[in-house]
């Protein structure tokens, strides 16, 4: 899928990391894109930095408290009558293997992101993706939610809350799949994800024998969402180097 042109498409925790380089791809693709990032601030550089700014709207939202979710959502549709794609990549990271070693409201806030978060996105973005003719839901969820998977160093709230978004989609794309609203996941390994602006992007191995790349995670996102509509893709598997 080489063009996006007309496509209205929502992309959750944009300002930094994977989500950026996912923003500034899908804008150059000629995406109209709603962007949203725990601070506002983050969003609109990523907006800046898309070279789009006209067709890509930044908002604030945290996605470990249910009102700014339901804020960004409200905020979007004053702005279009819908929505084609929504992409659940908002999720905190936690690291350290040992439970005890992270705080109470750090475990709290992993989970609420990941799991609360990717359901109330869904939730409040739902009538939106209701009014388009290719409504479809992208979750970024992890190798982490696979079974028997133990070989991050991600805290086990981070597990729990991969898990939980597993779940979610799983039984989401089975309920929604009469409507013809897709819901597709991603299980991405750990990945290399170099600066989306700078010469690295371009010069990044690929090959068989290298880790996963951010490059190679849009071109399966740009695939899922290219295929006609009666290709119902629930997940996306991948194998990791050894």
């Amino acid at each position: 899928m080489t063009r996006l042109d007309g496509f209205k498409i929502v992309v959750t925790a944009a300002g930094r990391d994977f989500g950026r380089s996912l923003a500034i791809g899908l804008a150059e693709r000629g995406a109209e894109l709603f962007l949203s990032a725990r601070d506002v601030a983050a969003a609109e550089r990523t907006r800046a930095e898309t070279g789009h700014p006209d067709r890509v709207h930044a908002f604030g939202c945290d996605l470990s408290r249910p009102d700014t979710i339901a804020g960004f959502a409200e905020a979007v549709a004053q702005r279009t009558d819908h929505v084609d794609v929504l992409i659940n990549n908002g999720a905190r990271y936690l690291d350290g293997t040992e439970l005890t070693s992270a705080s109470d409201a750090d475990i709290a806030e992993t989970i609420a992101s990941g799991a609360t978060g990717t359901v109330l996105a869904a939730k409040h973005f739902l009538p939106l993706l209701r009014r388009s003719q290719r409504p479809d839901i992208v979750t970024m969820v992890s190798a982490c939610a696979d079974p028997g998977h133990d070989r991050s160093l991600a805290h086990p709230a981070f597990y729990a809350a991969k898990s939980a978004q597993a779940g979610f989609t799983e039984i989401l794309s089975r309920r929604l799949r009469p409507e013809g609203v897709r819901v597709m996941s991603l299980y991405p390994p750990d990945f290399d994800n170099p600066d989306r602006l700078s010469p690295e992007w371009d010069a990044t191995p690929r090959t068989a024998a290298d880790p996963l790349t951010a490059q190679s995670l849009i071109d399966c996102v740009l695939f899922a969402i290219g295929q006609p509509r009666d290709c119902f893709l629930r997940s996306l598997h991948f194998e990791q180097v050894q």
